[in-house]
């Protein structure tokens, strides 16, 4: 087994926020008031495990669901997954995915007609399917030939209904959608096509997708065709609930502002920098040092790729696009908070009345720019990263240390098996020789 793979499990449970708290050790699993929505469960550990499919689907139904009587079916079977797959391992990646995979099934180039997923409907019935990026680098065009659906949630929050036909979807990001069983009694392609740079594009042989088929259908793959006129535009995208982004209904009115510039390096090998730092994950977790006394943001580690944030106030990022041959487009993903998107990374206007609230967002090419803003409402330390793992494996993040003293007077009691995470990852670390020794 290759030492990458040695290591101790550590899990993250993307999208859980204020009032969704999952701790997951090798001995427990800690859930409190867990809102509705639904999440990816995946690796944060080294090594990019999460891209050799350590990764899944977590769904926290809503009993007080808004839409609920729109539709008639939502369970295990109306959940899809989205998610890249490699003839080698994560770490010695050196080419494109070979695969798209719709709930774990695909064809590569070239390769044998394996089965693929069937999505199971019928005639008369309304799904919401929950749609779910699961990828460790492409987006995917996702469409349902000859289907209309009707956008009511991204990221876990509600948004007003819109009705789309196709809808890219970045690594992190998720969707529900409401889809109609209203065509003639047969098997439609469900399409899942890469981001060009990113993935390997086309459906020869059947690749990157999978079959809606209707009961009473034959069991055949599909022979239909369908070009998109209505696909999903994030300005289109309007919040449910609390839709007035806080602050001030102009560029910088908000407490305080922060620009998140990035840039690739070579030297000799890739890295990125978040305003001129590379973030490299500290040897004692930011959270502990915190709980031992560490408030300021030069004091913590990493240096430099530590942000401080007062409580109670708004904070407005300013997130810059970058061009393909910078990786981009990059989906930034903040821990810890939804946020209003005020202006889309493919767009130049701003939207102060009525945004979409979520937490991963593509920021545009090089001409793109993404501005977000969210309310310090939930003291810790909270990542900003690229959802691309392979980008925040070599830099692309920085944390936001939110009302550090705040969340030292909230964590004063801690389960148990908490204090004993640290100690077993260097334990079982084989790049430290396996040391047991925790370095206080």
């Amino acid at each position: 087994m290759p030492h990458y793979s040695q290591r101790v499990l550590s899990i993250r449970f993307s999208g859980l926020q204020p009032g969704r708290h999952v701790l997951v050790s090798l001995s427990l699993l800690y859930v409190e008031s867990i809102a509705p929505g639904q999440f990816i469960f995946k690796s944060l550990c080294l090594a990019t495990q999460y891209c050799d499919g350590l990764r899944g689907a977590f769904v926290v139904y809503d009993p007080n669901d808004p839409y609920k009587s729109l539709y008639d079916v939502d369970d295990e079977s109306t959940i899809i997954t989205l998610a890249d797959w490699y003839h080698e391992p994560a770490p010695l990646r050196t080419q494109k995915p070979v695969a798209t995979l719709i709930n774990g099934l695909g064809r590569a180039v070239n390769g044998t007609a394996t089965p693929l997923a069937v999505i199971n409907v019928v005639k008369g019935k309304r799904y919401r399917f929950r749609v779910i990026g699961l990828s460790c680098d492409p987006s995917y065009n996702f469409t349902i030939h000859n289907h209309k659906m009707t956008v009511i949630e991204a990221d876990g929050e509600y948004t007003e209904k819109l009705v789309v036909d196709s809808m890219e979807v970045w690594a992190g990001q998720r969707y529900s959608v409401i889809v109609t069983a209203d065509q003639k009694i047969d098997n439609y392609w469900i399409r899942a096509d890469p981001y060009p740079t990113r993935g390997r594009p086309g459906f020869d042989g059947a690749r990157n997708s999978a079959i809606f088929r209707y009961k009473g259908a034959p069991i055949a793959e599909p022979k239909t065709t369908y070009v998109s006129t209505h696909p999903l535009h994030e300005v289109n995208l309007h919040a449910l609930r609390n839709p007035t982004p806080p602050g001030k209904p102009h560029p910088g009115g908000a407490d305080v502002v922060i620009p998140i510039r990035h840039a690739v390096f070579h030297d000799p090998g890739p890295r990125f920098e978040v305003n001129n730092v590379t973030f490299t994950s500290p040897s004692i977790p930011i959270f502990l040092q915190i709980m031992n006394g560490t408030y300021a943001a030069e004091d913590l580690l990493p240096k430099g790729s530590i942000y401080k944030l007062p409580p109670n106030k708004v904070i407005e990022l300013i997130i810059y696009g970058s061009g393909t041959g910078d990786g981009g487009p990059h989906p930034w993903h903040l821990h810890g908070h939804s946020f209003w998107v005020v202006r889309s990374g493919t767009s130049t206007s701003y939207n102060w009345k009525n945004p979409v609230r979520r937490d991963t967002v593509d920021t545009g090419l090089d001409d793109g720019e993404t501005t977000i803003r969210f309310v310090t409402d939930n003291a810790g330390p909270w990542f900003l990263h690229c959802h691309i793992d392979w980008h925040l494996e070599i830099g692309l993040a920085v944390v936001f240390a939110e009302d550090p003293e705040g969340m030292v007077k909230q964590n004063k009691t801690l389960p148990p098996p908490f204090h004993d995470l640290c100690p077993k990852f260097y334990k079982n670390d084989p790049d430290s020789g396996n040391h047991t020794v925790y370095p206080e």
